[in-house]
C-alpha cells in the first residue's frame, strides 16, 4: 500500500486530500509545515508527497529539492500561478502542478495515477485529461475549467478556434475528463472525406446497399458506441448529412445505409469549426437548427497569442521531445525567447511545432532564430502580400481570388494553401474543381491556368 504524505499549513486542505486519498488505497502522513515534514520523513518514507509551494517556515520547492528523495513522486500545490513556478516545480521533479481551489476530479486522477506508478501496475485509464493540453496561461486555465464542468454532462459540445490551436485536443480532454473515458474517442474529419462515402463512414452500411458494398460495414456511430465522437471541420459536412445528424442527436438512433431497423447512438457529440458559426449559418453552410443543437455548451479555443508565455512552454516542450528522440541538448538562445514572444504566431501551435522542428534540425546546439529562410520576420512575410477586390464583387468572386492567390503565392503547393486559408485540403480540391483550375502556374498570371 503506498505511503503518502501531504505537507500543506491548511488543516482543512490536509484531512480532504487525506479521506480521498484512504479511500483510493494509500496510508496518509501530514503536516503542517517544514519541521513536521521532516519528522514525518524520517519515520517512513514517502513513495507519493502534495506539498504546499508556500509554507509558514520555507519554500516548498527549496525544501524538497534538499530532501533529494528522488525517487518519491511529487505534486506541488499552489494557490498563485504563474509561468515561472510551474517550470521551477517540474525542474524540482514535479510530476504535476496543482492549483487551488483544488479540482477534485483532477486531484483523484493523479492520486490513482500515482499509486499505479509507485505499485508499478499498469495504469487503467485515462487520469489526467489535461495532460497533452500544455500552457498556463489565464485563456488555458479558464478553457481547462469550462471543460471540468462540462465533461461530466451529456451535453454536446461545440469547440470553435483559428486553424492550429488544438481543438482535437480539447475533444480528447472532454472526453477523457467524462464517465465516457474508458470507451472509444473517435476523430473525424468531416472534410477529408469524400461526400460519396461520408454518410457510410459515420452510420454504416448494409452489405448490397450500393455498388461495391460487399459486406457489412459498422460506421463511426456504431464503433464508438458508450465512447465520443469529435465531428471535425462540422460546417464541411453536405446540407443533407447535416440534416440527418440532427435527427440522430434528437431522437439518439441511426439506420445504416440500406437498413431498415434502427440502432441505439450511444454516443456523446463534439464538434468543431475554424470558422464563425454564426456567419456559417448565415452563408448556409451550417443549418442553423444543427448549430443550436450542437452548440449546447460552446467553448472557443484562444489563439497562441493571446496565450501570454505559453509560447515559450510549448516550444521548450517541442525542443524537449525532440531533444528526447535524437539524444540531444539543443537549447533556445534568449534572442530566440524574445522573437517567439514578439511573433503573432498566425497558425498557433501547428507554426510553433514546425518552426521548433525546422530550427533544430539547423541548429548545432543553441537555437538563436536568426537562420535566413526560417526566421520569424521572413516567415511571417508572406501574409503581408494583398490583392485587390473592389467594392460589390460577389463574395463567390472574392474567394475565387483569394484562394487563387494564396495558392500562387504557395507555389502551387495544396496543403500549405488550405493550412493558410483557414480551409481543409478537401475543400480546397472541391474549390479548384468548381473554378476549372488545375496545379500548373502560370508565372505571368495572378491565376492558374
Amino acid at each position: 500500500m503506498p505511503h503518502l504524505l501531504i505537507i500543506d499549513d491548511e488543516s482543512d486542505i490536509r484531512e480532504l486530500i487525506a479521506d480521498i486519498a484512504v479511500e483510493d488505497g494509500y496510508t496518509v502522513a501530514q503536516a503542517g509545515d517544514i519541521r513536521q515534514a521532516r519528522i514525518q520523513i524520517e519515520r517512513q518514507k514517502p513513495d507519493v508527497a502534495l506539498v504546499d509551494v508556500q509554507l509558514p517556515d520555507g519554500d516548498g520547492v527549496d525544501f524538497w529539492r534538499d530532501t533529494g528523495l528522488t525517487e518519491t513522486q511529487v505534486v506541488f500545490m499552489t494557490g498563485s500561478s504563474s509561468v515561472d513556478s510551474a517550470i521551477e516545480a517540474l525542474r524540482c521533479g514535479a510530476v504535476d502542478y496543482l492549483l487551488k481551489p483544488l479540482s477534485l476530479r483532477r486531484l483523484r486522477g493523479i492520486l490513482v495515477e500515482l499509486k499505479a506508478m509507485a505499485n508499478q501496475q499498469p495504469l487503467p485509464g485515462a487520469s489526467d485529461c489535461f495532460a497533452k493540453m500544455i500552457g498556463k496561461s489565464r485563456a488555458m486555465q479558464l478553457l481547462c475549467a469550462h471543460i471540468e464542468k462540462v465533461a461530466p454532462t451529456q451535453a454536446t459540445v461545440l469547440l470553435v478556434g483559428e486553424s492550429g490551436t488544438g481543438k482535437e485536443l480539447a475533444a480528447e480532454a472532454i472526453h477523457l475528463a467524462s464517465p465516457r473515458y474508458q470507451q472509444p474517442f473517435m476523430p473525424i474529419n468531416c472534410g477529408a472525406i469524400s461526400p460519396n462515402l461520408i454518410e457510410s463512414e459515420l452510420f454504416g452500411h448494409e452489405k448490397g446497399s450500393f455498388t461495391g458494398a460487399d459486406r457489412q460495414h459498422k460506421g463511426y456511430f456504431e464503433r464508438a458506441r458508450g465512447g465520443t465522437i469529435f465531428l471535425d471541420e462540422i460546417t464541411e459536412m453536405s446540407m443533407e448529412l447535416q440534416v440527418r445528424l440532427l435527427r440522430v442527436l434528437e431522437s439518439g438512433r441511426f439506420m445504416r445505409v440500406g437498413a431498415h431497423e434502427e440502432i441505439e447512438a450511444d454516443v456523446r457529440v463534439v464538434a468543431a469549426t475554424n470558422r464563425n458559426p454564426e456567419q456559417a449559418v448565415s452563408t448556409g453552410a451550417l443549418r442553423e437548427d444543427l448549430y443550436h443543437r450542437l452548440s449546447v455548451f460552446p467553448l472557443e479555443l484562444p489563439p497562441l497569442r493571446e496565450r501570454e508565455d505559453d509560447v515559450i512552454l510549448l516550444a521548450e516542450h517541442f525542443l524537449q521531445k525532440l531533444n528526447d528522440e535524437n539524444n540531444t541538448r539543443k537549447t533556445f538562445a534568449p534572442e530566440a525567447i524574445q522573437a517567439m514572444r514578439d511573433y503573432s504566431w498566425p497558425g498557433n501551435i501547428r507554426e510553433l511545432r514546425n518552426y521548433v522542428y525546422r530550427s533544430y534540425i539547423l541548429a548545432d546546439g543553441v537555437i538563436k532564430g536568426d537562420f535566413n529562410s526560417f526566421e520569424l520576420e521572413a516567415h511571417s512575410a508572406g501574409w503581408g502580400s494583398e490583392i485587390l477586390v473592389p467594392v460589390g464583387v460577389p463574395l463567390a468572386e472574392a474567394n475565387r481570388q483569394l484562394i487563387l492567390a494564396t495558392l500562387k503565392q504557395c507555389g502551387g503547393v495544396k496543403k500549405t494553401a488550405a493550412e493558410m486559408l483557414g480551409i481543409s485540403l478537401k475543400t480546397l480540391y472541391n474549390r479548384l474543381e468548381e473554378y476549372g483550375a488545375d496545379t500548373d502556374l502560370d508565372e505571368s498570371s495572378s491565376t492558374l491556368r
